[in-house]
C-alpha cells in the first residue's frame, strides 16, 4: 500500500468513526427509552418486503443507540395478515407490514385500492398513496388502531395456475383460484368466471399442491420467493391489480411513544419503503427471468384482451368504487385521470 493509498484508508475510517459519534450523539440528545417491538409479516425472507422490514428495524435499532429493538417474525409463522391486523389493534403486536387487501374487513375505504385495472404505473400508485387519498385512508386506519407510518410495494399482481394459459377472458372459465380475503377479489374473479377461494397466504403453498385450487393471483416476487413455481406450470402476466403493503404500529403502542420516539419510527419507516420500493421495482425483471429458468410457462395478455377483461369487470369496479369510498372513490378516480392527462 503507497502513501497515497494508506491516507485514503485512513480518512475513511476516521469518515466512518465521526459518523459513528454523530450517530450515537443524536441518539443520545434524543429521548429514547428501552423498547422490544414484534414486527409480523407474511412473505419469505428474500421477498423485497422482507428486506425492507429487515432495513427498517436495522434503522431503528441503529439510530435509536440500541435503544429500540425490532424483532422480525416473517413466513406468516405469527399469522396471516387478517390475524396480525386484529393483533396490531390490540397491541399484542407492536408492528406490521401488512397485505392491505385484507385490511379491507376492517377499513373498507383502503379496497379501493384493490379496483381491478385501476391503476396503469407505479408512479400513479406512489401519487395516490402521498396525496389526499393515502391520507386519508391512513386517517381511517388510525381510527380502527394502526397508525400508518408507509407504503411498501407488493406490486401488480398475475394469475398462476396447473391447467392452461391465461390467453383470454374465457380461459378462466371453471378454474379453482384462490384470492385475498377481499370483497372486491371475491367479486371480480367471480364475475371473471372462476370459482374464487378466499384463503390466508400461509395456506396457499399446500392448497396449490394438494389441488385443493387450481391456481392464485399474486405479485412477481411472490410467486418467486414463495416458489409457486413448484406447484403451478402457467404463469399468464395480467397486472389486473395492483396491492401495497401498510407499514403500521399499532395505535395503543404509538399512543405511549415519546414525540422523539415516534419521530423515529416514523422517519425510519420512511426511509425503508423508499428502499423498499426501489428493490421491488428493479427486482421485476429478474424474478420473471428465475421463474421462466425453473420451467414455468409464462405468457403475457394482450392489451386487447386486458380491455376485454376490464369491461368485464366495470359492474365491479363502478360497484366497489361507490360502496367502499363513495366520494373518496371518485376523487381516487379522477385523480388517476388527471394523472394520466398530464403525462400524455
Amino acid at each position: 500500500m503507497n502513501r497515497n493509498q494508506r491516507f485514503a484508508a485512513t480518512r475513511r475510517i476516521l469518515l466512518a468513526a465521526i459518523a459513528g459519534c454523530v450517530t450515537a450523539g443524536s441518539a443520545l440528545a434524543a429521548d429514547y427509552r428501552e423498547h422490544s417491538f414484534k414486527l409480523g409479516h407474511v412473505i419469505a425472507d428474500d421477498h423485497p418486503a422482507a428486506l425492507g422490514g429487515k432495513k427498517w428495524a436495522e434503522l431503528v435499532t441503529q439510530r435509536s443507540g440500541g435503544k429500540i429493538k425490532v424483532r422480525i417474525y416473517g413466513n406468516g409463522v405469527i399469522g396471516g395478515d387478517a390475524q396480525m391486523t386484529s393483533a396490531v389493534q390490540g397491541g399484542v403486536q407492536e408492528l406490521g407490514i401488512l397485505t392491505s387487501s385484507p385490511i379491507a374487513s376492517v377499513v373498507k375505504e383502503i379496497g379501493l385500492l384493490d379496483l381491478p385495472f385501476t391503476f396503469g404505473t407505479a408512479s400513479e400508485v406512489d401519487s395516490v398513496l402521498a396525496g389526499p387519498v393515502g391520507n386519508a385512508i391512513a386517517a381511517k386506519m388510525s381510527d380502527k388502531g394502526m397508525v400508518v407510518l408507509g407504503w411498501m410495494e407488493n406490486g401488480f399482481r398475475s394469475i398462476t395456475n396447473s391447467k392452461r394459459p391465461i390467453t383470454k377472458v374465457e380461459d378462466l372459465q371453471g378454474l379453482k383460484i384462490r384470492v385475498l380475503q377481499n370483497p372486491v377479489y371475491i367479486d371480480a374473479f367471480n364475475t371473471l368466471g372462476t370459482n374464487a377461494v378466499p384463503m390466508p397466504f400461509p395456506e396457499v403453498y399446500t392448497a396449490l399442491e394438494s389441488k385443493a385450487v387450481d391456481g392464485q393471483e399474486n405479485p412477481l416476487g411472490t410467486i418467486n420467493t414463495s416458489k409457486f413455481n413448484e406447484v403451478q406450470k402457467y404463469l399468464s402476466i395480467t397486472r389486473h391489480t395492483y396491492t401495497p403493503y401498510v407499514v403500521v404500529v399499532s395505535k395503543k403502542v404509538w399512543d405511549k411513544l415519546n414525540p422523539d420516539e415516534q419521530k423515529l419510527m416514523r422517519e425510519t419507516a420512511a426511509e425503508a419503503s423508499a428502499y423498499q420500493r426501489d428493490v421491488s421495482r428493479k427486482s421485476e425483471a429478474k424474478f420473471l427471468a428465475e421463474l421462466k429458468q425453473r420451467g414455468m410457462q409464462v405468457n403475457e395478455l394482450s392489451p386487447a384482451e386486458a380491455a376485454r377483461m376490464r369491461e368485464k369487470l366495470m359492474p365491479v369496479i363502478n360497484k366497489h368504487a361507490k360502496d367502499l369510498g363513495g366520494e373518496l372513490g371518485a376523487e381516487m378516480l379522477n385523480e388517476i385521470a388527471k394523472l394520466r392527462a398530464s403525462a400524455r
